[in-house]
Order: C-alpha cells, then sequence, then structure tokens
C-alpha cells in the first residue's frame, strides 16, 4: 500500500513512543509519527507522509498532563511536557537502555537524575526583524518561524527575566534578512551574552544604545562575533574550586544541577586515582574537581578552552599538580602507551562520541574509566568496545539535563 496523501485526516491508536518522543502508529502501509501523542490513546491526526499533525486527543492516555508552558506544540524547545512524571523519567531511562541493548550490552541502567524546571543556566534564543519589531525565541515546532518567547519555564528564571531587554536591545542589530543567534549564560557574576550573525556595518549610535542598553541588563559582557563589544567584568562559571572565565560562546553544561550530578558520579568512581586523564575537557568541568585529590592531565582540541582552563588553574589554590593539552582527539587519540601513566580516565566528547579514543583504552590497562556523553547511541557503541577489550560495565546512569527534550544525557563507569 502507498503512504497517505498530504493533508489526509485519520484516526490513529498510539502503540509506542519514537525515541524523539513521538507517538507511534503502525499500519499497514508502515509507521507513522504523531507528535505529543501518547502509548494507549486513540487521536485523530492530518497526515503527511509518515508524519502527522494532531488534531484531536479521542481517547486519553491516563499519562497525559497539562502541559506548564503557554508555549508547548507551538514552540520547539520541548517534546514532552504533555507526559506524567514518572512515564517521562521511565522513557528517558529506557532511551539509554535500548541503546546499549541494541549493541548487544545486558546494562543495569539507574535511575534518572533530572535537572527539574528553571535548571537551563544557559540558552541560545533566535531573533528576526519584522514589520512589528524583532521575534526573539526558539523556533517553532518542525518549522522555521521564531516563536516569540515570554517565558520559559525550563530555563533559568534570571534569563527569561531578561527576555524583554535582550529583544530590545538586539533589535537595531538585526538585517532585513536571515537570523541573528544570541547565547545567554547565566554566570555565577550576572549574564553573559554571545551574539552571531548581525550586521557588521554599526553606526556609532548604534553602539552607543548597545551598551546603554546592555547596562540596563546588568550584562556582564556582550560580544559580537566571538568578539568582545562591551564587559564591566568577566564572567565567572565555577568548577569544584576555580574560577574560569569562558570564552564568549564557548560550551558550557546547560545545567548547573546536571553538571553537579555528573560530577559527583565521575569523582565518586575514581576516589583513589593519583593520576588522571581528563579528556574532552573542555574548560574544566572535571578537571577542578579532579584536580583536588589527583594529578590531572586535561586535554581538549579548542586551544580558547585551554587557555581558560590554564588561566583558572594558575588562580587556584590547593590544586594538585595539573598540566594541559591542546590535541584533537579525534584525530590523535592518547595511544594504549600514552595512557600507561594513568590510573583512571575520563572522557566526555561531543555526540559523535570518541570511538578512536575507545578504541584506544580498550587497549589499555587503566584500571576505572568513566564515558559521560550526550548521546546514548554513541556511548553505548563506545561502551561495546571497552567492554570487548576486557572492560566490565559497573553503572549507567542518565541525567535529564534538557527537561521535556527526548534528549538524555548519560555517566557509565567501567573497570578492569
Amino acid at each position: 500500500m502507498g503512504r497517505y496523501l498530504m493533508g489526509e485526516t485519520r484516526d490513529f491508536d498510539i502503540v509506542r513512543l519514537g525515541a524523539q518522543g513521538d507517538g507511534i502508529a503502525d499500519m499497514p502501509s508502515g509507521t507513522v509519527f504523531v507528535p505529543y501523542a501518547l502509548p494507549g490513546e486513540e487521536v485523530r491526526a492530518d497526515v503527511r507522509g509518515e508524519r502527522a499533525r494532531l488534531l484531536e486527543v479521542l481517547r486519553p492516555s491516563l499519562e497525559r498532563i497539562v502541559p506548564v508552558c503557554q508555549h508547548f506544540t507551538h514552540c520547539g524547545g520541548c517534546a514532552l511536557q504533555h507526559m506524567e512524571r514518572d512515564a517521562y523519567l521511565a522513557l528517558k531511562r529506557q532511551i539509554v537502555a535500548d541503546a546499549f541493548c541494541a549493541r548487544g550490552i545486558d546494562a543495569s541502567v539507574a535511575p534518572v537524575i533530572s535537572a527539574g524546571l528553571g535548571a537551563r543556566r544557559r540558552a541560545t534564543f533566535a531573533a528576526r526583524r519584522t514589520g512589528a519589531g524583532a521575534v526573539l525565541g526558539f523556533h517553532e515546532a518542525r518549522g522555521n518561524e521564531i516563536v516569540d518567547l515570554n517565558v520559559c519555564p525550563v530555563t533559568a528564571p534570571e534569563i527569561v527575566r531578561a527576555l524583554p531587554g535582550l529583544r530590545k536591545l538586539i533589535e537595531p542589530l538585526l538585517s532585513r534578512r536571515g537570523e541573528a543567534r544570541l547565547v545567554v549564560t547565566l554566570a555565577t557574576n550576572g549574564l553573559d551574552l554571545a551574539i552571531e550573525g548581525v550586521r557588521g556595518d554599526l553606526s556609532l549610535n548604534v553602539r552607543e544604545r548597545l551598551a546603554r542598553d546592555a547596562s540596563n541588563l546588568k550584562l556582564t559582557r556582550v560580544s559580537i562575533d566571538a568578539e568582545t563589544f562591551y564587559q564591566v567584568a568577566e564572567p565567572i562559571i565555577r568548577f569544584g574550586a576555580a574560577a574560569v572565565v569562558p570564552p564568549p560562546g564557548t560550551f558550557l553544561q546547560a545545567a548547573i544541577a546536571a553538571e553537579a550530578e555528573m560530577v559527583r558520579l565521575v569523582t565518586s568512581a575514581m576516589p583513589k586515582a593519583k593520576r588522571i586523564a581528563d579528556l574532552f575537557c573542555g574548560l574544566g568541568t572535571f578537571t577542578f574537581p579532579l584536580g583536588a585529590s589527583a594529578q590531572v592531565l586535561a586535554i581538549d582540541g579548542d586551544r580558547q578552552a585551554i587557555a581558560a582552563l590554564d588561566a583558572a588553574a594558575k588562580r587556584t589554590p590547593g590544586l594538585k599538580p595539573m598540566q594541559s593539552k591542546v590535541r584533537d582527539l579525534f584525530r590523535e587519540p592518547l595511544s594504549a602507551k600514552e595512557l600507561e601513566a594513568f590510573d583512571a580516565v575520563v572522557f566526555d566528547p561531543p555526540r559523535a562520541g570518541a570511538a578512536g579514543q575507545a578504541a584506544m583504552l580498550a587497549k589499555s590497562k587503566v584500571a576505572v574509566i568513566a564515558a559521560v556523553s550526550c548521546n546514548p547511541a554513541t556511548l553505548a557503541r563506545d561502551a561495546r568496545m571497552l567492554i570487548d577489550g576486557g572492560y566490565r560495565l559497573e553503572t549507567v546512569t542518565p541525567i535529564d539535563q534538557f527537561l521535556f527534550s527526548a534528549h538524555v544525557e548519560a555517566v557509565a563507569v567501567f573497570r578492569r
């Protein structure tokens, strides 16, 4: 049978959820994905190929609840606000378990640790000029338009309160075409703003207005295309005892509470380690907490991140001897020979995972490895290599850092 026609309205029985949180209906013509539908529900939807737009819930699930945000289903930032908490956390846990199962790993997955509402200290907004002024927010669900936000329950209140002022600040910087990108970070001493994609020919009046608006918002720093435009104080991010000044727009864990749990899981896995390699270390999320009791070699391919880490290390008393190195671990992973110097390793790669480094670790004699990942699929792939190399998977703990999304982080611990 062929696929459904464009705009055809049909009723569906939802049998399960997909990896992105969509309801799934199994039909003779194939699988149909219905966003915002839950297992056990009968729904009416407008079908377009294998995708559908929910029109009506004919028979609601007992797990369906009222969303906490007025923008839900329009804004694309969240996918699962309509799901009761226990069922939602069970789904996140199952995503991790399924990823390991797909690699033939029978993992004992711990309960999910959730960051909670208002935990996001970092948010990336889009902005565009319209006839009525500027719109600022997240892109709509499965669309290109920007939802002009006035609330966001998952984002830190300090950032949400700044939205009207940020909308005013960005308006004169916008061109008639295209979008700007605003990365807003809640540092310990205020908001840090990194702007990308605005006009390069800013007049003196626009520059003066930008500085005035930044002052009114009490921003610590404003950068445009990675160049500092305005600064009253260096934004500070704390890792352990260290105060790190992040380069504009650099990677940072999105939620402080989630980061704290990751650090706890990693440090508790290697309490007696004396020499640790922190691979894909970034700004030092794990480097500094581990450095309180062990010698740490921190390696990352981001030269600016390593420079910020080094500067913070020099200002931080009480650390064990610490070294850092700029190295592309994708092209040049630490070899099994180099790994002989360490009794513990932590690696926290991007979504692509660390296949090359995992292969080297599988050949090593490192006693304990902690793998931190934002992608359960690549984590499971890397775990398969470590297990095949003789490691025992001790624990896998899911971390719900991106609340109400289908994304889930995880920390896995391996021992020889």
